[in-house]
């Protein structure tokens, strides 16, 4: 297949979820609500004077730092990266209604945004939420469930007023810290046809905060699988189910998709012959990161167990999950005792192109044609019970009009199947079944399904 095949566009994926305001209360409800992309002319951070290099680079060193707040080897919270989300969302909250962005995390639980009155908050673009203009912020003691959810290191207590605080110190230095609280949360959904109220969530109101912090954003969206996350707290309403559909910029609405939530959010018959793969997900410490279990990968007719290099001993032995399933890091990264052989299973299966050096330095596999035409192999990810098929797109990314390169890294910390394989897929979370579905879909169409 031609490189005219593989996507030309940005690899970074961030979205916009805007969130308004209503009167409605959430009982089992489908929310459908619109995406779109960072890098989309659509985005509040495009810039026409980034190129499409600029925005792999920039892509792909996220990646690198993101995976680092996954790693085994140092604290979790202190492993993120301030300015590295993938993802934006709105949402309004309180009492009358502030409308706040913050950046999605699929892995983070506790969301939090900045409030006034501020000890520090650094300068942001919309409104600052004022917890004493709203009726309905109530504040968590120190004796709460949501207080004891946080770790040590994250939680503290104002004893005077019997106020449960949080801190958050990222790898950066950047820094949040404020009370735990609860508020009415708005969600405006395409699909309902009027915006749902979800009453009583938890989440930082963040009085002292400061560092990389994007003037864009009010603070951090939790959507990972603790507690303390937004998917968990309103998890009752909508049936412990949600989906997401990341198209490319490259496609004709510019790389726009849909997050689901509810009940039918969840793929659960064939479309348009395409089948619904489904692998459990594995609980695990730290209960924030979705796990699932790889077991091989097939590199055109090759299949290569996922091992740690040689064959001494399976990655996969006790199936209890071996790789991290992230929307927010855009390149997949593999063990890599493992990766030495996939990666030659890779170059001797690509024709028609030599070797290549990715310019980025970041990319380790990538090839220039030397004909019309890259020959590439088809890629299929065996995980427990689910063989999904790569496409060209999802496997390789172009780097310029005759190279293309690997989209996978080794790690030598936490495998992450990341974005960029899992665009143009319709992806579903059901919680309540402890699975992960897969379905290959149209994307860039979801917005009208």
């Amino acid at each position: 297949m031609g490189t005219q095949s593989f996507i030309n566009c940005c690899c970074l994926l961030a979205i916009v979820i805007t969130f308004l305001v209503s009167s409605h209360s959430a009982h089992s409800q489908d929310l459908t609500v619109k995406l779109i992309h960072r890098d989309s002319p659509h985005s509040p951070l495009y810039n026409p004077l980034h190129t499409v290099s600029d925005r792999h680079k920039a892509a792909f060193h996220r990646s690198i730092s993101r995976s680092r707040r996954f790693s085994t080897k140092t604290d979790l919270q202190s492993g993120l990266i301030a300015s590295g989300g993938e993802y934006f969302m709105s949402i309004s909250i309180g009492t009358p209604p502030t409308k706040v962005l913050g950046i999605t995390d699929t892995g983070s639980d506790l969301s939090w945004v900045q409030c006034k009155p501020c000890e520090h908050c650094y300068k942001q673009n919309g409104p600052i939420f004022d917890k004493n203009h709203s009726s309905t912020y109530k504040t968590e003691p120190c004796d709460s469930k949501p207080c004891k959810a946080l770790s040590k290191k994250e939680k503290g207590c104002d004893k005077s007023r019997n106020i449960c605080k949080y801190r958050y110190v990222y790898a950066d230095q950047s820094f949040t810290e404020g009370h735990m609280a609860t508020e009415t949360i708005y969600i405006d959904s395409s699909s309902s046809g009027s915006p749902v109220s979800f009453p009583g969530t938890v989440f930082g109101c963040g009085y002292n905060n400061g560092g990389t912090f994007d003037q864009t954003g009010s603070g951090i969206i939790g959507l990972g699988s603790g507690p303390l996350s937004l998917i968990s707290q309103i998890g009752s309403s909508i049936g412990k189910k949600f989906s997401y559909c990341l198209s490319h910029t490259s496609s004709p609405t510019n790389g726009s998709g849909v997050i689901k939530l509810g009940t039918n959010s969840i793929p659960s018959k064939p479309s348009k012959g395409s089948a619904v793969l489904t692998t459990p997900l594995f609980n695990k410490p730290p209960k924030t990161y979705y796990y699932l279990n790889l077991e091989a990968i097939t590199v055109g007719k090759t299949k290569i167990p996922y091992t740690r290099g040689g064959g001494r001993y399976s990655l996969n032995e006790k199936a209890t999950g071996n790789i991290i399933i992230d929307s927010g890091t855009t390149l997949t990264l593999l063990e890599s005792g493992f990766y030495g052989d996939f990666g030659a299973a890779v170059v001797a299966s690509v024709t028609g192109a030599k070797r290549a050096s990715d310019p980025h330095g970041i990319l380790t596999h990538c090839f220039k044609a030397v004909g019309k035409a890259i020959g590439l192999p088809e890629i299929t990810m065996h995980f427990t019970g689910a063989d999904v098929k790569l496409r060209p797109t999802n496997a390789f990314v172009k780097l310029g009009e005759d190279v293309v390169c690997l989209s996978m890294i080794p790690t030598t910390d936490v495998a992450i199947y990341g974005n960029l394989v899992q665009t143009d897929f319709l992806v579903g979370y059901d919680l309540e079944a402890k699975k992960v579905s897969f379905q290959s879909i149209d994307c860039s169409r979801t917005g009208s399904q």
